[in-house]
């Protein structure tokens, strides 16, 4: 790719009939964001190998929300509010923001910034007005790179209260030759056992059952290996402190209509939210969370990370 300068096209899918984004980094990365969810569906690295997993069988149709990818979940996360599941922005028509705020990332020319503000119907479920921006950008190393601004517009003076993830779905060899390391000790929410609060008593999640688990006040930095692939992801989060991982497992996958039978095998999600303690926004006021992505080669050995892949984490 040398010589080529990094681009963004707007495009309209041909399969799908919907608008997306499609960036190109100049030393091979790419992505792409459907404006429809302001929703990541595709993250290749600088080697074309795609990252993210979206089911073959996931709806493009709105209202139903892409099944994969990255989905944006606000004002909430799941079933912990009254919206509907994981809110309402990943099922709303995003638009390219004309007006983003300076960025302190100069170093990220690939990028795109997107904005969503409340419609009538929002405001008759969740009467608030708000922005919520998102800014997606691959960096020039072709980590993705995913910052969020939620400010409360409200004019009659009153605060608001949401709930945040980046619903992170991460294509991988076999769900049973992963693990998810960095959350040994922390306390998680159950989602299995009606929210029940539980300690982590593993030194990694592996996965031979369904999980659904939020854990709470997790570290900075999550590494989730893929044995087979010998394939490291490593999430870094800021402003979001608890960590979403899910797996359906057979059961529930087979219940899935957007889901194929067997396609958990080769899913799973961890991704930066902050559910446990909500954040509030009197008006005027703006919240802003991040999550970046790496994928990086390595190997497993005695629980340990190759030099490689250590050197890219203190590098980041």
């Amino acid at each position: 790719m040398a010589g080529k300068a990094s681009s963004v096209e707007r495009v309209k899918d041909r399969a799908t009939g919907l608008d997306k984004l499609v960036l190109r980094e100049a030393r091979g990365s790419s992505a792409e964001v459907y404006l429809y969810g302001g929703q990541v569906t595709s993250w290749n690295n600088t080697y074309g190998e795609q990252q993210l997993f979206v089911s073959k069988k996931a709806s493009f149709k709105p209202p139903k929300a892409i099944r994969g990818g990255i989905q944006i979940c606000f004002p909430q996360l799941g079933n912990h509010g009254v919206l509907e599941q994981h809110g309402f922005a990943r099922n709303r028509l995003w638009s390219v923001d004309e007006n983003p705020p300076p960025s302190r990332d100069t170093t990220f020319d690939c990028h795109i910034n997107l904005i969503l503000k409340q419609s009538a119907d929002d405001l008759k479920i969740w009467p608030h007005s708000y922005e919520l921006r998102l800014q997606v950008a691959l960096s020039p190393r072709g980590d993705l790179i995913l910052t969020s601004r939620i400010k409360n517009s409200n004019a009659d003076g009153k605060p608001f209260q949401f709930s945040f993830a980046y619903h992170t779905y991460f294509s991988v060899s076999d769900i049973s030759e992963v693990r998810v390391e960095g959350v040994d000790t922390l306390d998680y929410l159950d989602n299995l056992q009606s929210k029940n609060r539980r300690t982590e008593q593993g030194d990694a999640v592996v996965f031979e059952s369904e999980v659904d688990r939020v854990y709470l006040s997790a570290p900075p930095k999550i590494v989730t290996i893929d044995h087979e692939k010998k394939r490291t992801f490593v999430l870094r989060k800021k402003e979001l402190p608890d960590v979403v991982v899910w797996n359906p497992w057979d059961k529930k996958a087979k219940a899935m209509p957007d889901l194929g039978s067997e396609e958990y095998t080769c899913m799973l999600c961890v991704g930066a939210a902050c559910i446990e303690k909500p954040i509030t926004l009197r008006p005027g006021e703006e919240w802003q969370g991040r999550q970046e992505i790496s994928s990086v080669p390595s190997s497993y050995s005695s629980g340990m990370l190759d030099p490689e892949t250590i050197r890219h984490m203190q590098n980041m």
